[in-house]
């Protein structure tokens, strides 16, 4: 998949990759979304980037592993703090949105609804 002087970069971009739900793949198998990095003039590894439920997925396990407990277990101002941070992601323009998010935090959408509001109003 790479020549030698590649796997450096390979090995820089990997986290961000994975932190994004998204797989690397040889660049000749590349699809017309997939995302190709170039390096000192060659084409080095394609990235396939999830889709946006996937990634919302994929964020909230990340948090989970952040938080080193399910979602659902934090106290409600932690919850709010999740609330905000999946909200500046975009989280909520994904279809079902809120349903999943509400899900992982053992909450109802309309907690999550309030959650919301609370801080457009504060």
């Amino acid at each position: 998949m790479t020549g030698v002087g590649d796997e450096p970069f390979i090995t820089a971009v990997k986290p961000l990759v994975d932190a994004m739900g998204g797989e690397m793949l040889p660049p000749g198998e590349a699809g017309p979304d997939d995302v190709v990095l170039t390096w000192e003039g060659a084409d080095v590894i394609a990235v396939r980037l999830p889709q946006l439920a996937d990634s919302l997925d994929h964020i909230l396990a990340a948090m989970e592993r952040k938080k080193g407990k399910p979602l659902a277990d934090l106290d409600r101002k932690a919850k709010q703090e999740v609330v905000r941070i999946l909200e500046a992601r975009g989280a909520f323009s994904v279809r079902h949105g809120v349903e999943t998010v509400a899900s992982a935090l053992g909450v109802s959408r309309f907690t999550v609804y309030n959650y919301l509001n609370r801080e457009k109003d504060a």
